[in-house]
């Protein structure tokens, strides 16, 4: 049976208004009276059984400050609703200027730049900005991240360590354009690291403070450089507010006879190709190719590659070659990670008792996440990764997980459970760093709430899907002392990573 596309809009809504119930540690009986709904009715509602309804929406958007999320998750679900009904007797569609209160900074265009130089990129960014909310901004977070082999992730790593980005070389330059003289914007670091900085774009410079009132809009600029030994051939934008249309360009040397193309991923869909078509114009001895999208969904990205069909790819080795194959079981082992067979791999796990031993949970974490990052050299994890601490010997019920796109932060689960689960499954190959030679069939519910610790010792709920549903339930059994062979139909066998087809791709939902 083929589900409709409305039923797939309502569904997208539940999961978004779920994500954030629980990102918030709101029980859906705390989020109906904060809504002045019944209970059931917020139930009814995230379990796919009552449609959404405007009036729901807006309060489920306010209550949350979800930053237009909700809200833009109900207006592609009324759409639809309303397509449906064709010329029957129906309200007015909800208006697609209205955003409740709480929505914050919305950006109105936004114009991304990317001009290949002789030494590397120049990237300028445009947005035009209304503040939407109740308070005024004074501060707007950006992202500047390389990757000079996307295909191949430890490369990435091992070159970025050696050669990291450094402000010094971005030459960041940022402005307010208000219509008249540009002001310059002052800039502060908010994480500093090997492959990616994350800076704070201050409203406000030498001459004194210009914050963004409720109401108002503003235009902001911001350029920077990078090498090209520090530049894949990518180009991608994230969408982390509510937008209503983004535009890309790229200005690329035609004697280099370049060759573009362009792919999209967001929360509910597997990365698929551009929905609307790139546009080649040349001008003079430049090859301009532009791309646009009006209203796209929060959290979808989209990335542009191109080849040189007049450069030579890089040669650079990977490596010596020594003629003698490693089994990847030896690779994990070699850098800590227990193999099956191990007792420690059947033993349940300890909680932790936080915040008490809230120091001995941070390190085992680091540890975690150190090991997650050597494991980037060894293989290319494009369906996502995790890790629990008894994998390296830690009795601990810690794990990390790491989400499909690598620019995502990894989700750290102290003392989990799982305390519901979809009854919809599907069965999907899964591997285990502690038994890499082989793939295996597990059945998996598409959905799974997990309870687990903060750092404080309180505990949340936290909702996940499809692909990371799959992984946070693959660490859970670790901490639990089970593997995913337990899981598997009786006499399904195993299949050696030599014989699996599947290597380098998503999982497919």
């Amino acid at each position: 049976m083929t589900t409709s596309p409305i039923d797939l809009a309502a569904d997208s809504f539940a999961a978004e208004l779920a994500r954030h119930r629980t990102d918030r540690g709101l029980s859906k009986k705390q989020l109906a009276i904060l809504m002045g709904f019944d209970p059931s009715y917020v139930s009814h509602v995230e379990g796919r059984r009552h449609r959404p309804t405007e009036d729901f929406a807006r309060r489920a958007e306010a209550v949350l400050e979800a930053s237009g999320a909700i809200w833009q998750r109900f207006r592609a679900y009324d759409q639809l609703r309303h397509a449906r009904a064709g010329g029957a007797h129906r309200e007015p569609p909800v208006s697609g200027q209205w955003l409740p209160p709480g929505t914050g900074l919305v950006v109105e265009r936004e114009l991304a730049s990317l001009t290949h130089t002789g030494d590397g990129y120049r990237c300028v960014i445009r947005r035009e900005l209304y503040n939407a909310g109740t308070e005024p901004v004074s501060r707007y977070l950006v992202r500047v991240a390389v990757d000079r082999y996307p295909n191949d992730p430890g490369r990435s790593n091992r070159h970025h360590r050696e050669h990291p980005l450094t402000f010094a070389e971005l030459q960041l330059r940022a402005y307010r354009d208000d219509g008249g003289e540009p002001e310059p914007m002052h800039w502060r670091a908010k994480h500093d690291r090997d492959a990616f900085k994350e800076i704070w774009l201050l409203f406000e410079n030498a001459e004194g403070r210009f914050p963004l009132y409720p109401g108002d809009r503003v235009i902001i600029e911001y350029a920077y450089r990078v090498g090209r030994e520090k530049w894949g051939p990518w180009f991608q934008r994230a969408v982390r507010l509510p937008t209503r249309h983004l535009a890309v360009r790229l200005d690329l040397p035609v004697e280099l006879d370049p060759q573009v193309w362009g792919v999209e991923t967001s929360l509910s869909s597997e990365e698929g190709p551009l929905r609307t078509q790139i546009q080649r114009h040349d001008q003079g001895d430049r090859a301009l190719f532009d791309w646009s999208t009006d209203d796209p969904p929060l959290n979808a990205r989209y990335r542009l590659q191109w080849r040189f069909r007049n450069q030579p790819p890089d040669a650079e080795p990977d490596g010596p070659a020594t003629g003698v194959r490693v089994r990847a079981s030896d690779r994990m082992r070699g850098i800590g990670i227990l193999q099956r067979g191990d007792d420690l791999l059947r033993q349940p796990a300890r909680p932790f008792d936080l915040p008490r031993q809230e120091h001995t949970a941070r390190d085992g974490v680091d540890r975690l996440c150190a090991t997650l990052a050597r494991l980037d050299e060894l293989h290319p994890f494009n369906k996502g990764v995790g890790i629990a601490a008894p994998q390296l010997g830690l009795g601990w019920a810690a794990a990390v997980v790491r989400p499909a796109d690598r620019m995502a932060e990894p989700v750290v689960l102290l003392n989990p459970r799982i305390v519901d689960s979809a009854p919809d499954t599907d069965e999907q190959y899964e591997g285990c760093l502690s038994f890499f030679d082989h793939r295996g069939l597990v059945p998996r519910a598409l959905r799974i709430d997990v309870e687990h610790a903060q750092w404080d010792g309180s505990r949340i709920i936290t909702s996940f899907e499809y692909a990371m549903a799959r992984l946070v339930a693959h660490e859970i059994d670790h901490l639990e002392g089970r593997l995913y062979v337990d899981r598997m139909a009786p006499g399904v066998p195993l299949v050696p990573v030599g014989e699996y087809r599947e290597s380098g791709a998503p999982w497919r939902y």
